[in-house]
């Protein structure tokens, strides 16, 4: 079953996102308390939404955690898929799949006009799933990303 997340899931989201981490071999990047999740999620000001897939016992066993985006050249609104993660020993049974038919329903029942995501190169399980649903590669753009001093630099030069 796919839900909405309730603040009752927020320290399985925040547990699955540090899974997330390391699978992706970068455990020291993840920094994310369940405090800042739940306040991103549930807080006063939500920037950020959360659907979780729940197995029979009701344990969360994935999540896609996402926020809206908007297109200037459409002028809508889309959705940027951060996480979408299911437990190892869930996967194969359409727990995502699932997950993202819930995102493309949000997207088409809220007339937004694109779902997108990023996948790290190196994850060609992943890469053959989403290209097994129609997904295209946005080969043609390079992402980019300032963290750190290069940020606060940056910051610096504003006065």
């Amino acid at each position: 079953m796919i839900r909405r997340a309730v603040p009752e899931d927020v320290a399985a989201i925040t547990a699955m996102i540090y899974e997330l981490a390391d699978y992706q071999k970068a455990r020291d990047e993840c920094t994310v308390t369940a405090e800042q999740m739940d306040d991103a999620l549930f807080g006063p000001r939500p920037s950020t939404f959360a659907h979780v897939a729940v197995s029979d016992d009701d344990r969360v066993v994935g999540i896609a955690v996402w926020f809206r985006n908007f297109s200037t050249w459409d002028g809508t609104h889309g959705i940027y898929l951060e996480d979408l993660f299911v437990s190892p020993s869930e996967r194969g049974s359409g727990h995502g799949k699932a997950l993202l038919a819930t995102l493309a329903k949000e997207c088409v029942d809220n007339g937004y006009t694109r779902l997108s995501w990023s996948v790290i190169n190196w994850n060609k399980p992943s890469i053959a799933f989403y290209e097994s649903l129609d997904a295209h590669p946005q080969d043609e753009w390079t992402t980019y990303r300032l963290t750190g001093d290069p940020l606060g630099r940056l910051a610096a030069e504003v006065s």
